[in-house]
């Protein structure tokens, strides 16, 4: 009884505001995939090191380096190399910092390039740029041998002495599979491209992952949680083909004087980590929110669309919502928290995919869970133990406490402890739900 009471003070709503906080205002350092494997970028490709499509990377990028990476590739698949530079939480940089990526056959010719840049913040935090070969286009068509080259882009300041070392990379390539049959070239019509009305109504605690790997599921709602500056947090939306995101933040209120310009940062990108859109928003200490551009609903033909918007628009599955305060912060209106809502609206009507021949891989990339489309509905409920495991705080209003408590508890208080943290649990929504 002694036990049950202990655990019963602890899943109430004061320890749930406890785990939120602790979870929300730890360290920022970003958390790799587990698993991931350690890899030696090539200062030349005689020497690149070849990456596996099952597999996801870490490795290191020097100050003004220039890495390469060996894929082997099929003629009728599609390849998706994402790199995400990580700098020291110390390191000095400036908005136009960042990393740029290209994938390159054989012969040396650029299949495409692309660059992710610290911005208007001037904030070290996670950047990801895509480099991608894609079947039907005139360059770099046929199976074989590629390379990915990655570059540090850094201003070269003589102050920017502090984290000057490496930056740790993450790259996770995926591929897709050509159609059965081909479809239209012809991207889907623009549609209604207003803005749509944010939702509204009670906040939900929601602390982010600290990475692509642990993004915390979130669906259609208001989200709250609280950063320090410095943070960088990822969430994921589940979307279905035929599905629409919209998404925006507002950074809280807070005590000082001064102007920040790019204090808070949103952005958007794709399941293979494709850049979709990101948004800024300049801060005096007033509540100040900013919106992602209407995006058009999930087909597989905005690929041949020419706005980067709509062309990242491109499959189902998980699209994710990262979300980062700038470290200037700090010095003007104090070390924070600082409170942060997300308002998350998902519409559209959902459709069965393409006839794929063949498979993804990683095999999941493009699929949605039934977990994370419960979880998604419920709040974020269905991923609260893999949450725990990524070391985040309490969310979703407390139930995610609940349910690591019955994870915890079923390995070492037995199966009674269970029945009776459950019912707990289903009292406890039901109540919820009432008072809603």
């Amino acid at each position: 009884m002694v036990l049950l009471l202990g655990l019963w003070s602890l899943v109430g709503p004061t320890a749930g505001a406890r785990a939120e906080g602790a979870g929300t205002r730890a360290g920022g350092a970003y958390a790799f995939t587990p698993g991931a494997r350690t890899v030696v970028g090539a200062p030349d490709t005689a020497s690149a090191v070849e990456l596996d499509t099952r597999h996801t990377y870490r490795s290191s990028l020097p100050r003004a380096g220039r890495l390469y990476y060996r894929l082997r590739l099929t003629a009728a698949e599609t390849a998706y190399v994402p790199v995400t530079a990580v700098p020291p939480s110390d390191a000095v940089v400036s908005a136009t910092d960042g990393i740029r990526v290209s994938l390159r056959n054989a012969n040396g010719t650029s299949c495409s390039y692309a660059s992710a840049r610290f911005g208007a913040g001037i904030s070290p935090r996670p950047v990801t740029a895509l480099g991608q070969r894609e079947t039907g286009k005139a360059l770099c068509q046929g199976g074989g041998t590629y390379y990915l080259l990655v570059e540090r882009l850094d201003s070269g300041r003589p102050d920017a002495t502090a984290g000057a070392g490496g930056w740790d990379l993450e790259i996770a390539p995926v591929t897709e599979p050509g159609l059965v049959r081909a479809g239209s070239t012809t991207p889907p019509p623009d549609g209604d491209s207003a803005s749509p009305e944010p939702p509204s109504g009670r906040p939900r605690e929601r602390s982010g992952g600290s990475g692509f790997a642990t993004a915390r599921t979130v669906g259609q709602g208001v989200w709250h949680t609280a950063l320090t500056p410095g943070e960088t947090r990822f969430y994921k939306v589940p979307l279905d083909w035929g599905r629409r995101l919209h998404a925006s933040a507002e950074l809280g209120g807070a005590q000082g004087h001064g102007y920040v310009g790019g204090a808070l940062t949103l952005s958007l990108y794709n399941p293979v980590r494709g850049a979709v859109d990101d948004t800024s928003a300049g801060y005096t200490g007033t509540a100040k929110p900013t919106a992602l551009a209407p995006l058009p609903p999930v087909e597989y033909a905005n690929r041949y669309a020419v706005p980067a918007g709509v062309t990242s628009v491109r499959f189902a599955g998980d699209y994710y919502l990262v979300v980062h305060l700038s470290t200037r912060l700090a010095e003007p209106f104090g070390p924070g928290p600082y409170e942060v809502t997300l308002r998350v609206r998902v519409d559209g009507r959902a459709h069965a995919g393409p006839g794929y021949d063949g498979g993804p891989v990683p095999e999941d990339v493009f699929t949605i869970s039934e977990a994370d489309r419960a979880a998604a509905l419920s709040g974020g409920l269905g991923d609260a133990v893999t949450g725990a495991a990524g070391g985040q705080g309490a969310g979703g209003g407390g139930g995610d406490g609940v349910m690591r408590l019955v994870a915890v508890g079923g390995i070492g208080s037995g199966t009674a402890l269970l029945l009776v943290l459950g019912g707990w649990t289903v009292a406890a929504r039901r109540a919820d739900t009432r008072k809603r």
